[in-house]
């Protein structure tokens, strides 16, 4: 059985230690990506004809910014317009003294339903891979910045969070949960692996529930984001317009006075019968192997003797083929990527887990050892037959050696490895709600 360190709790903590930037060093950096973004302006499926001022609105008060994700056709999934608006207005914000707080939310049913992968395989199919790693270099340095900000984050999932999504809400301090949302790192069943630092807030989650969420893409309810963690307070969706009045009144950027503006609206909830968190006896059981395969051969033993009842069997059977068949569709290496992954980060920080994670899609744009990605885009996302052909198709076709090769670092004289900008830890004056 896999045994996790034990980790430090400030450094486990999913609201992490306030940082400051190094302002030199850190603009340039920032000003190298936005010259960068000059030329990617058909980068996105839609973004040709869409200034990125429309896809990110900027609203608030004189202590507040609201910033909505505004493409709520594609469910607001991030274009590299999208990304580099969100830099820079971070930047910006986390050096101007009158910003006291950042509220994030998107417009229409979604939060943030990913990033925009199929705009990355197109231009990777028209022979240019470094413009994909580009968007993902982009990407995680955003997750970066809001992962070490100074200053509070309130993110209201009010509807799909996934992937991408994640990356620009779960790294911050305060995340809001409502009855309408749905979260997931699907990856797997794309040929990819959960991203956007999500190695490292996986990795905390309770037990082996990071592993469960990982490797099978599992849908999470509001209620479920609270009770592991990812979500740090639940509001109801018609008390959202209040919050965000009530916090658009909010003069300081002390954690403990905006937690205590959003008590005001959060409120205690139940999980569902239902809830796979109800099942963390079987997750830590399982999920907890050594491998892939002995998850999947851990699932399909006899091991809940405390269901008695036919019909508790005959739920927990249903969970238990479900998890099974999750995993058997998505990609095989992309599943021991995955839980390579969260393991490795249980003893990283969010920058060496975001470092990792580019490694890791440099080489899958590369098409070094698989094709997946690609497939399983075409598959998912751009025909939709969902029958997606892995390559290698069985996880025992996974030589452990070719995916030694994802973590380490690119063989190119023209590649570069993700810089991720300095910051300045401050002293961990704060501790997460979890």
């Amino acid at each position: 059985m896999y045994r996790p360190p034990v980790p430090d709790p400030i450094a486990s903590s999913l609201c992490f230690a306030s940082s400051s930037c190094r302002p030199n060093r850190f603009l340039h950096c920032l000003n190298k990506l936005l010259a960068f973004d000059q030329g990617m302006t058909s980068f996105s499926q839609d973004g040709g004809n869409e200034a990125a001022t429309d896809q990110v609105l900027v609203e608030g008060s004189r202590f507040t910014r609201i910033l909505i994700l505004n493409r709520p056709r594609q469910l607001n999934a991030l274009s590299s317009q999208m990304i580099m608006k969100l830099l820079n207005v971070f930047v910006a914000y986390e050096n101007d003294p009158d910003v006291k707080l950042l509220i994030v939310k998107g417009n229409g049913r979604a939060f943030c339903a990913g990033g925009d992968v199929v705009a990355v395989v197109q231009s990777v199919t028209e022979g240019n891979w470094t413009m994909g790693a580009e968007y993902f270099r982009n990407e995680y340095t955003l997750n970066y910045i809001i992962a070490t900000y100074s200053k509070p984050q309130v993110s209201i999932l009010d509807g799909i969070v996934m992937g991408g999504g994640a990356g620009v809400s779960v790294h911050g301090r305060f995340r809001i949960a409502t009855e309408k949302t749905v979260f997931a790192m699907p990856e797997t069943s794309l040929g990819l692996f959960p991203d956007v630092g999500a190695s490292y807030f996986l990795s905390r989650l309770p037990g082996y529930f990071g592993e469960y969420v990982g490797l099978t893409g599992t849908r999470l309810d509001g209620t479920e984001m609270l009770a592991s963690g990812l979500a740090t307070h639940f509001v109801s969706s018609t008390n959202l317009k209040k919050l965000e009045e009530s916090l658009s009144k909010v003069e300081t950027s002390d954690p403990f006075a905006i937690c205590a503006c959003i008590d005001q609206f959060s409120k205690a909830v139940s999980l569902k019968a239902t809830s796979s968190y109800n099942r963390m006896d079987v997750i830590d059981k399982c999920f907890s192997k050594e491998t892939v395969e002995a998850i999947i051969v851990s699932l399909t033993l006899p091991i809940c003797s405390c269901c008695k009842e036919k019909e508790a069997e005959s739920v927990h059977d249903e969970w238990i083929m479900s998890t099974i068949l999750s995993m058997k569709k998505a990609s095989p290496i992309s599943l021991k990527i995955t839980l390579r992954s969260i393991r490795e980060a249980r003893r990283q920080g969010v920058d060496k887990c975001l470092i990792n994670d580019y490694r890791l899609c440099c080489h899958i744009l590369r098409q070094e050892a698989s094709k997946d990605f690609f497939e399983g885009c075409r598959a998912i996302l751009v025909d939709k037959d969902k029958n997606p052909k892995w390559e290698p198709s069985r996880l025992d076709q996974v030589d452990d050696k070719v995916v030694d090769r994802y973590f380490v670092e690119v063989r190119d004289a023209n590649w570069e490895d993700l810089k991720l900008p300095a910051r300045h830890s401050l002293a961990a004056k704060y501790v997460s709600r979890m």
